[in-house]
């Protein structure tokens, strides 16, 4: 499978993989890439901040990170989700987990088709894809 789910030391199951795969797989063919192999690895949220302290060289808590493998195409690489984050994301936004979720893993993926989200601007961008793939492809996964 090009897209694998894992769990690392916590106790979560991701309902409707295969429906999230093919979610996944849609926006990398909008984006018109090719996907190799894509890890996602749901975690604790401070198994999540001891990878962006050691990475990334940051102190703070998060919901996703993604570490691209080399060469960029086709798509490969490793994303990491700190559960207890996106519920906490889910209760603030007022959206389902499982929606929130959904994002996360969409952001993750439009990292590795090369979208960045350091500035504003960047950040709008990413925000603007993940809210039209949510919208375009949601209904398969709820």
């Amino acid at each position: 499978m090009p897209i694998t789910f894992f769990s690392h030391k916590i106790s979560f199951y991701l309902k409707g993989k295969k429906s999230a795969r093919t979610i996944l797989l849609s926006v990398i063919r909008k984006e018109k890439k090719k996907v190799e192999k894509i890890h996602f690895v749901f975690c604790s949220d401070n198994f999540l901040l001891s990878l962006n302290k050691k990475f990334l060289k940051h102190g703070t808590l998060t919901d996703v990170i993604t570490f691209p493998a080399s060469p960029p195409s086709p798509l490969s690489g490793e994303i990491y989700i700190s559960i207890p984050r996106v519920k906490e994301n889910a209760k603030k936004f007022n959206v389902a987990f499982e929606k929130e979720l959904l994002r996360a893993m969409v952001h993750g993926v439009l990292h590795l088709c090369g979208y960045k989200d350091k500035t504003k601007k960047q950040k709008e961008r990413m925000r603007k894809r993940e809210d039209y793939y949510i919208r375009t492809f949601a209904k398969m996964y709820f």
